[in-house]
């Protein structure tokens, strides 16, 4: 079963608060997800920190029921 683009926000923004959260599905079909996340707490953190941050957060569903993540993260302006 996929995971659905508000589940996949909703997990984010639970383990990064402050997190400006944007899900695309990219295939149409629930398995393939593009996110960008722009957090505060990213800064000063190497990008790998950053992402394994958003890992963390998806509570260990990444590879399982979240097939595909593309993933981009950044400081806000």
């Amino acid at each position: 079963m996929a995971m659905n683009a508000g589940d996949i926000e909703k997990l984010i923004k639970a383990g990064i608060p402050d997190a400006q959260v944007t899900i695309r599905d990219l295939a149409g079909d629930g398995d393939h997800y593009a996110a960008e996340v722009v957090s505060e707490s990213f800064r000063g953190k190497s990008r790998v920190i950053q992402h394994q941050m958003v890992y963390q957060a998806l509570q260990g569903n990444m590879g399982g029921v979240l097939h595909a993540l593309a993933l981009q993260t950044s400081v806000p302006d």
